[in-house]
């Protein structure tokens, strides 16, 4: 019978449950997708559940008893079978028989590899013990803000005790690991020995343990626990003081609306790419923005100064979310006209803090500690305007202003029912660098060519220009899909999520001859990736015709897509780059048309061959901004191409007396190799200079035409 409740979300399918029956693994992983599809009970990659059941040794052929838990790195909402590590419980509770204490905390995990039941298993996490010392057949471990704005409160075990009448137990904060484990199983026997049957425990500053003898069971108990806490906060913040000491900006016109808003989302499209610059001092970043409206509460809020300087307190949020935000000292309508004046301004905040940063590092290391990480600030608060967060790639990023959000609903809560607390800086630092992370750091696979970097591709969702986006989002690339066919790009969209994470992929429709259109086109990218690296010229059109016969409103229509878009969309991408202010690359798609005269051919060859200049223009005038600009010559590149599907093959086969479907043929048989040229071939030419293998080459022409003697460059 499903349940009813208010703060999260009921979600469990008797039917579908029932296909698992009999099986408590397939219970344990529909239990925890459940879990994690509800961002209010834990976030992205956070958390852990797990399961014990009998299952017969490999070795032996006898049943014993088996924990499968979620393994390291994994996430509860996509977690699949494949993602849980799979334990001998009995060994794993042996190993309290050879624990030598917390200063020997670290050499427990190496001691998991010797219970592993499934070899092809997951590696086990941390809070494996923590799962294991607990004698419930199911066990859930989440991050509720709910839960843990009582576990951040500064009287959060009194609050806990009362709340629950004694149910629910308290561990205070310590770092996840093998003793905690101990800790967490002492809490539930001393509650026993006292007649207590605890259906959870509390941990300070960090999250919630609730279970039951099923999954259901534990799922339910879960929703419970995590629903009672809720309901408490709002019922105490109904009474509190003004949420976060009440708004400390009075916009004259709120931000809540669509026309307000959209200032403001201007205002910080313009900042981002000078945000990203700072940001990027050390490793290329990638940035995301958020105008939630719990953000705009916090940010906007008499008592931000007090607690933004403070952190967070789950170790969840700390990790992804660094020792504490920045705070922009900007008004929220800032003139922002002059980049230089800007940057000025921001310099001194960017310094202070990553001086900061490194105080922290020198007060807080050990002897042992890995070396000082990239001191920038993760989260940035612009108040009045939103919230912004730069990490390695976009999910980071935006999972990063998952979990600040989380700590600000952690921070209201706790506010309202007592007073909010951080972890201690020591304890944050040990959790930041700890020699576990470190080494799960180090294992991370290397980042892609393109990984951190932003590319914006003119007609991209057909023929060379979706080739181009492909093969950048391949190698790590956040790509803006871009079109005037709207049809078409929704098509092209829906194939790149789908291919690449909806992360990565942002799409709008763009006429490259309209100077707002291409405004839009960056602030778009702006607002969903901090800024543009990559700019690819491949819009175009082509038409053939006798010069008696070509038309003024076809020169037109050839000179304003080819050279005037070409020269739009560089001018507001060198502006974007510039903010940036670490260079990047423009692409100019031209074509062996540019330099070589044929037929038929006055207007959209002379479109051509001022593109191919203007690349050298731009090359000679941006090189001291270390934006490197570059042509790739294709010729006859047909497939896929919506250029062919007009009049342009027509035209072509008219002018070399064939038929159309002899182009591919005779284009082939014309060049040096023999060769047909796909759209790939023309990407991977783009992906050669932009791979950081030429990043001391600009102005140069590559030709992919399977060898034109009449195109070569003199």
């Amino acid at each position: 019978m499903a349940q009813i409740f208010k703060h999260v979300s009921y979600l469990w399918d008797e039917l579908k449950a029932a296909e698992f029956v009999g099986d408590e693994v397939a219970l344990l992983v529909y239990r925890s997708n459940l879990l994690g599809a509800d961002l209010r009970l834990t976030n992205y990659g956070g958390g852990n559940t797990s399961c014990k059941a009998l299952a017969k040794d490999p070795l032996t052929g006898k049943e014993v008893e088996v924990m499968w838990v979620k393994g390291s790195g994994g996430d509860l909402g996509t977690m699949q079978r494949s993602g849980l590590a799979a334990l001998y419980l009995e060994r794993l509770r042996s190993l309290k028989n050879i624990y030598r204490g917390l200063e020997h905390e670290d050499e427990m995990v190496e001691l998991f590899n010797h219970c592993i039941f499934d070899l092809a298993s997951k590696a086990p996490s941390i809070d494996t013990p923590l799962h294991g010392f607990l004698p419930f057949k199911h066990i859930d471990h989440l991050h509720p803000d709910a839960a843990i704005a009582i576990a951040a409160a500064k009287d959060g075990e009194c609050i806990t005790n009362e709340l629950f009448g004694g149910q629910v137990g308290w561990v205070g904060w310590q770092r996840p690991g093998f003793d905690l484990g101990l800790k967490l199983l002492d809490c539930l026997e001393e509650n026993a020995a006292k007649g207590i049957a605890l259906r959870g425990i509390m941990l300070g500053s960090h999250g919630l343990f609730t279970w039951g003898d099923t999954a259901y069971e534990s799922y339910v108990n879960t929703l419970e626990v995590i629903e009672i806490c809720a309901e408490f906060l709002e019922e105490n913040m109904g009474k509190a003081r003004a949420v976060f000491g009440g708004a400390s900006i009075q916009l004259s016109e709120s931000l809540k609306l669509s026309e307000s808003s959209s200032r403001a989302r201007k205002q910080a499209s313009t900042l981002a790419p000078i945000l990203r610059g700072f940001c990027s001092s050390q490793t290329r970043m990638v940035g995301h923005f958020s105008d939630d409206e719990r953000v705009l509460q916090f940010i906007n809020s008499n008592d931000l100064a007090r607690l933004a300087p403070l952190g967070t307190s789950c170790p969840d949020h700390f990790l992804r979310t660094k020792i504490s935000p920045l705070v922009l000292e900007l008004k929220p309508d800032e003139d922002l006209s002059d980049v230089s004046i800007i940057k000025e301004k921001l310099t001194p905040a960017f310094e202070a803090y990553r001086q900061l940063y490194a105080q922290y590092y020198e007060s807080c290391r050990r002897p042992n500690s890995p070396a000082m990480r990239d001191p920038n600030p993760v989260v940035i608060l612009w108040p009045g305007v939103g919230m912004f967060t730069f990490a390695k790639d976009k999910q980071t990023a935006r999972v990063a202003a998952e979990f600040y959000t989380n700590a600000i609903n952690v921070m209201r809560g706790a506010e309202a029912v007592s007073e909010y607390t951080s972890l201690p800086r020591q304890e944050a630092f040990d959790i930041e660098y700890w020699l576990l992370e470190e080494a799960k750091l180090q294992r991370a696979p290397k980042p892609k060519p393109l990984t951190g970097r932003v590319a914006l591709v003119t007609g991209s969702a057909g023929g060379i220009g979706k080739a181009i986006a492909r093969k950048f989002a391949q190698e790590g690339a956040c790509v803006v899909l871009n079109d005037l066919n709207k049809e078409r790009l929704a098509e092209v969209e829906t194939e790149f999520i789908r291919d690449f994470g909806k992360d990565t992929i942002r799409a709008i429709s763009l006429d490259v001859t309209d100077n707002q259109s291409v405004a839009n086109a960056f602030e778009v990218a702006s607002l969903a990736f901090g800024g543009v690296d990559i700019v690819v010229n491949n819009a175009g059109i082509s038409i053939s015709q006798p010069l008696a016969e070509h038309t003024e409103e076809n020169w037109d229509k050839l000179y304003d897509i080819l050279v005037k878009g070409q020269f739009l969309v560089s001018q507001t991408g060198v502006n974007v780059m510039r903010k940036q202010g670490f260079g990047g690359d423009i692409l100019n798609i031209v074509s062996k048309n540019a330099v070589v005269a044929g037929p038929n051919n006055a207007g959209y060859g002379s479109a051509k061959a001022a593109q191919a200049h203007l690349t050298r223009l731009l090359a000679a005038e941006l090189g001291a901004d270390h934006i490197r600009v570059n042509t790739v010559n294709p010729d006859a590149v047909i497939e896929g191409s919506n250029i062919w599907a007009g009049g342009w093959a027509e035209g072509r086969a008219k002018a070399y007396g064939i038929t159309v479907e002899e182009l591919p043929s005779f284009y082939a048989k014309r060049t040096l190799l023999n060769e047909i040229i796909l759209p790939a071939d023309i990407a991977n030419a783009c992906f050669a200079f932009v791979s950081g293998l030429l990043n001391k080459s600009t102005g140069n022409t590559l030709n992919v035409d399977g060898g034109v003697a009449m195109g070569f460059l003199r």
